[in-house]
């Protein structure tokens, strides 16, 4: 069985290093051999999350679609943007909404549960991102999810994509082919159960 893998960044900024990163990864899960489908988090614009409107209006309809989306994919790559050494609030206000999800119709729904997952992170900085995907990490396992352990970090994002969008350093590349590869090693054997 082919895995189905959803590819989003956790940003919205035009020209995000994020979305390149996303985009680069999309490449290698599918040349990898995955079913792979990449969406923005611009097409589905959400409140912040607010118990008082949830009790009002329940779970908005783009967390309904966004949860549908996660639980009909075997994984997640997610690549997330650094905001202070943590995890910025776009990403956070959408893994939030998703996890507060408890049904679908008449039938339970959960939709992080039994979901991999595989983090990258890109910045024009040193640290490449790096330190925030430790709380991404800590939020995802939180809500249900198995966070796989290898990760791709890239550094000096503006320069490290060439005009393909590939990955122009050769270390870079094969941390993102070790985590695209981790990631659908761990869906197939789920698929297998």
């Amino acid at each position: 069985m082919i895995p189905k893998i959803l590819v989003l960044p956790g940003s919205n900024r035009s020209g995000s290093f994020n979305a390149s990163l996303a985009a680069a990864a999309s490449v290698e899960l599918a040349s990898q051999g995955a079913d792979v489908t990449r969406i923005s988090l611009i097409d589905y614009p959400l409140p912040i999350v607010d118990e008082d409107l949830k009790a009002r209006s329940g779970i908005p309809d783009n967390a309904m679609k966004l949860g549908r989306l996660i639980a009909a994919h075997d994984g997640v790559f997610l690549s997330c943007p650094e905001y202070n050494s943590s995890i910025p609030p776009l990403l956070k206000n959408m893994i939030d909404w998703v996890s507060l999800i408890s049904g679908d119709g008449d039938r339970p729904f959960k939709p992080w549960r039994g979901r991999y997952v595989a983090l990258g992170s890109a910045s024009d900085g040193k640290f490449s991102g790096i330190r925030g995907l430790y709380h991404v990490r800590s939020v995802l396992m939180n809500v249900g999810t198995q966070v796989i352990s290898e990760q791709c970090s890239v550094g000096g994002a503006a320069d490290a994509f060439d005009e393909d969008g590939r990955l122009k350093d050769e270390r870079t590349r094969a941390m993102l082919s070790a985590a695209c590869k981790s990631l659908l090693t761990h869906c197939s054997m789920m698929n297998s159960r």
